[in-house]
Formats: C-alpha cells, sequence, structure tokens
C-alpha cells in the first residue's frame, strides 16, 4: 500500500525548532501525531530525531495494526493511542505526561481508508454504507440513511456538504429505503446522480462527493471533535511547543482558524501602546494566514490539492 504523506518536509522544518530545543534542554523531545494514519509524518519525524518519542492517536483500529507494523524499529519511541483526538488531554495524564514539544494533525479521511473499497468512504468503488473510522464503535452511514428524517438528512448534506439540491437527494433517498434498496456507496452515488440536473452535474466533479462527505462527517462527528481538540492540542503545549494542522475542508478549516486567532490575540483594549499584566497573547502565529501544496507536490499527491497548513507557537505559560 504506497502512502505518502501530505506536506512532510514542511511539516517537520515547522516542527523542527520546538524539537530541537527541547532536545538541547531536555535532552528529548515529545511530539504528539494527533490522527497517526499509516505513520507517514512519524516515521520520518522519528528517524530524522532519535531523542524524540511521538505518541500517535488514531480511532481506526485497522490504521494502528499497519502504524504498528511500520513503526515497530523504533521500539519504546512510539506509543500508539486507540482514541479520538479530542482526547489528548486525558491519554496524556494516564501515561503521566503534562506536556509536549509539538503536536500534527493531519485532518480529514486517511489514504487507507479512501483505498479499502469496505469501508464505504469512496462514491467510486462500490462497498457497504459504513464510513466510520473506527469500526468497534458508533453508527453506520447505512443507520443514519435508514433511520434520520428528512429534516435531519437535508441538515447534514446542506451543512456539512454545502449540497444545494439536498431536498431532492433525500426524498430519493427515503424512496430508496422504503423499497428496501439502499443498500451500497454505488446505490447512493446513483441516487445522488440522479437527483441532480444534469447542467449541474457537468462541472466539480462527481456530483456524489458533497453527499460523502457530509455523510462522512455525521458519522465520525468529526466537526464536533475537532472543536474540542484544538484548545485541548494547545492547552498541552510547553512553552516554545508548536501546533501544526493540516485541514482540507473549508468547515475544518474554520475551527482551526477560528480557534488560533483567538489565542493569538491580546486581551489588551486597542489603542493602548503596550499589552497590559497578564494581558498579552500566549501563542503567536508562525505562518500569515494559510499555506497550500505547491504545484509540484499536487502534481505528485493529487489528495494535497485541497490541504491548508496553519502552525502556531506556544509564547508564554
Amino acid at each position: 500500500m504506497q502512502h505518502v504523506p501530505v506536506a512532510l518536509d514542511r511539516c517537520i522544518a515547522l516542527l523542527a525548532p520546538a524539537i530541537e530545543r527541547a532536545i538541547s534542554e531536555k535532552k528529548s523531545a515529545i511530539v504528539i501525531d494527533a490522527t497517526l494514519g499509516l505513520a507517514g509524518h512519524t516515521s520520518e519525524l522519528l528517524t530524522r530525531y532519535p531523542e524524540l518519542t511521538v505518541i500517535g492517536f488514531d480511532r481506526d483500529l485497522a490504521a494502528i495494526e499497519i502504524a504498528k507494523s511500520r513503526t515497530s524499529q523504533f521500539g519504546s519511541r512510539i506509543i500508539i493511542v486507540h482514541a479520538v483526538y479530542s482526547e489528548i488531554v486525558e491519554a496524556l495524564e494516564t501515561l503521566d505526561i503534562s506536556e509536549v514539544d509539538g503536536i500534527l494533525f493531519d485532518l480529514g479521511v486517511s489514504s487507507m481508508q479512501l483505498d479499502e473499497a469496505d469501508r464505504g468512504f469512496a462514491y467510486s468503488q462500490d462497498a457497504p454504507l459504513d464510513m466510520r473510522m473506527d469500526q468497534s464503535t458508533g453508527i453506520s452511514a447505512f443507520e443514519v440513511l435508514m433511520t434520520y428524517d428528512r429534516n435531519a438528512l437535508i441538515r447534514i448534506l446542506r451543512n456539512f456538504g454545502d449540497e444545494k439540491f439536498a431536498p431532492r437527494i433525500v426524498d430519493r433517498i427515503i424512496e430508496a429505503r422504503a423499497a428496501g434498496t439502499l443498500n451500497s456507496t454505488k446505490v447512493l452515488a446513483d441516487i445522488v446522480k440522479e437527483s441532480i440536473p444534469a447542467p449541474a452535474r457537468r462541472t466539480g466533479g462527481n456530483p456524489a462527493k458533497r453527499t460523502f462527505q457530509a455523510l462522512r462527517i455525521e458519522v465520525n462527528q468529526e466537526l464536533e471533535i475537532l472543536k474540542k481538540a484544538i484548545p485541548a492540542a494547545l492547552s498541552v503545549l510547553t512553552v516554545n511547543g508548536r501546533l501544526v494542522v493540516m485541514s482540507y475542508q473549508s468547515l475544518e478549516d474554520k475551527i482551526v482558524k477560528s480557534a488560533i486567532a483567538e489565542v493569538c490575540k491580546s486581551g489588551t483594549p486597542l489603542g493602548l501602546p503596550i499589552d497590559l499584566p497578564n494581558s498579552a497573547a500566549k501563542y503567536r502565529l508562525l505562518i500569515s494566514g494559510s499555506e497550500s501544496a505547491s504545484d509540484d507536490e499536487i502534481l505528485d499527491n493529487p489528495r494535497a490539492q485541497s490541504m491548508r497548513l496553519r502552525a502556531v507557537e506556544r509564547v508564554a505559560a
């Protein structure tokens, strides 16, 4: 299984000053990979920094098994936690760790989840309607489609997929579930295609993309978890520690941008020449706005096309 980590060198370059400072001062460093996946970023970090320990989080047990195999040579320098990344604080307490030097988030669906047909994430492959990142718990996309009422389904498609034809799609979904034919990703993709007027299908790629994204977000509660995760991550950064986040769609990026902006904002009233005591921002932006992948990387790795990169550093306790 080929795995090409997005923005690998750039992410490591952003984390490097925090890692190297920690190694210089403490002889060791700790980084959290909040979205371990197939361990592409983690493996490279551990290879470059022999004094580094990585704590890798993932909710996907299949990905964890692969990551364990791929990082076995690093021994105790890799600690893998089966949890959602909003549980960073609780997991660190269990490990008796109070702060870390760097944290990396690579949001969205992983390459493995997209490539494994039976997971149901890809509208281009026929599979059961699952879409759970953690198949050991939670409700599947099939259960959402079969049990949510019309208004709830329309809300999901509109809010999480920006789907303007949501009512038409949902009406066809309800017809299919009543007929007992709503049983695979291909059936759902065909329903979406048939629900969207032909002129609207000619632009913007596969018309099922928005519906599949919306269902995936609902099934995995991605946005609600992310809203808790970024503040939690920021809270466990040591002074001079760095947070790096890659997002792939606007709803994720909006949450990340807002959380970072909030902590980089001074509490001093506008117009005063200096910060009042205890009111200076405790974090600073490392990137003004966001960065996207280079043209060369997008050529090599098309999944990098929609990536937005943001980074922040803790400057005070």
